[in-house]
């Protein structure tokens, strides 16, 4: 099929999206099909927060199939969490991880070090041993319970320049909780875990970072509480940003099934939480969307509600999940949607998107198939969902990472 070279002005112009937002001058001599309406080009989508799972569980997902996943979903780069065998909380421990991502990761993967040894939350991590070689510091999958602790980890991230990226969860608030403690659980007898676990911490940890003056960032954003308390906090001034994820802009627990793939931490919460979410990403509280993709094996996502491990997959779906929900559904701008998942993550962690694209067919429908993906993990509740989105190609810095052929 002919092609033409895709100039800067061309992008609106051809695809009824404003080109002002971002620079696609490196993105001259772009590739795309003539004659349709349908194929466009967006800047390399950068996921601020996926698991990998490699070094230690590489049984769950690689290096190589999750850059790959990502590749295939239009990520060109993704930041890896910390929470793995060996915990990268020392200069020796992150050289193993990345020694894999050097050797096997087709797209750029930047890994998280973590605040505390082992992620136990008691003493620090050689923050200062690691901080050449991180993104940023996280305990993701725990939350850091000591305020102490926290404290002194940003003061000495603040020292470093660089941002405390935080999972919020107070553990005592937790009571055994597995999903959202709201309708389905009391009517499925289920055991809730409360919104104020998450908004608790996020309140504690905006109080610390008002007055280090470090730049704090709050994963995977569930409650309306915790969007209110970083509205507020914003604008006071102090240096925080967000992240929600796709599931909890598009389900709450009223989609929820008896399945482990419909669980995850934090849970799908209400209706209104959901909607406040929404509003939270069209007023700019929610500054950026990411997958928390977190893949696990198939026993462990087998086992319902109650069993089954916490974490879903999302790498693959992400944008069509996004795009056929939130722009189709005339909630977001296409711009908009390329501002959460490219623009804002990329200029909140620094992470230049250079000569990375990918190519994207937004007419095309397709039903999600997990038995398709090439993450090793299954378990998305969007199985058999008909979304729009296929992604034609991806290149990062120059080079193909991936192509329908």
């Amino acid at each position: 099929m002919p092609a033409k070279m895709l100039k800067n002005s061309a992008f609106g112009a051809q695809h009824g999206t404003k080109a002002s937002s971002f620079d696609f001058s490196s993105y001259e001599g772009v590739e795309v099909f003539e004659n349709s309406d349908s194929v466009i080009i967006l800047p390399g989508f950068c996921d601020v927060h996926v698991h990998f799972r490699e070094p230690g569980f590489s049984y769950k997902e690689t290096i190589k199939s999750g850059s790959m996943a990502a590749a295939r979903g239009g990520f060109t780069d993704v930041c890896t969490m910390p929470n793995l065998n060996p915990v990268p909380d020392s200069a020796e421990n992150l050289a193993l991880q990345r020694d894999i991502i050097a050797r096997d990761a087709v797209i750029g993967v930047h890994p998280y070090g973590a605040i505390t040894v082992g992620q136990r939350g008691e003493a620090l991590a050689d923050l200062a041993g690691m901080a050449g070689g991180v993104i940023a510091f996280s305990d993701d999958g725990r939350g850091v319970q000591s305020d102490e602790v926290m404290l002194a980890a940003m003061k000495q991230a603040k020292e470093l320049g660089k941002m405390i990226v935080a999972h919020c969860e107070v553990n005592s608030l937790l009571r055994g909780g597995y999903i959202h403690d709201g309708e389905y659980a009391r009517a499925h007898a289920h055991r809730g875990i409360c919104s104020e676990s998450e908004y608790a911490q996020i309140a504690r940890d905006l109080e610390l970072a008002a007055k280090v003056g470090c730049a704090y960032h709050v994963c995977h954003v569930s409650a309306k509480e915790s969007v209110e308390l970083i509205r507020q906090a914003k604008r006071t001034g102090v240096d925080a940003t967000c992240e929600t994820a796709p599931h909890y802009l598009v389900l709450d627990d009223s989609d929820l099934k008896e399945e482990g793939r419909f669980k995850m931490n934090p849970p799908l919460r209400s209706a209104a939480d959901r909607e406040a979410l929404i509003e939270g990403i069209k007023d700019g509280t929610v500054d950026m969307i990411a997958t928390d993709h977190a893949p696990h094996s198939a026993e462990e996502k087998s086992r319902g509600l109650e069993g089954s491990a916490f974490g879903i997959v999302g790498l693959e779906t992400a944008f069509p999940v996004l795009y056929t929900h939130l722009v189709r559904g005339g909630v977001l701008t296409l711009d908009e949607l390329a501002a959460l998942m490219c623009h804002n993550p990329r200029r909140r962690f620094g992470i230049e998107c250079g000569d990375s694209y990918s190519v994207w067919d937004i007419g095309a429908e397709f039903t999600v198939n997990p038995d398709e993906f090439l993450t090793m993990g299954r378990a998305t509740p969007f199985t058999g969902d008909k979304l729009f989105g296929v992604c034609q190609k991806t290149v990062y810095q120059g080079k193909t990472v991936w192509e329908i052929k």
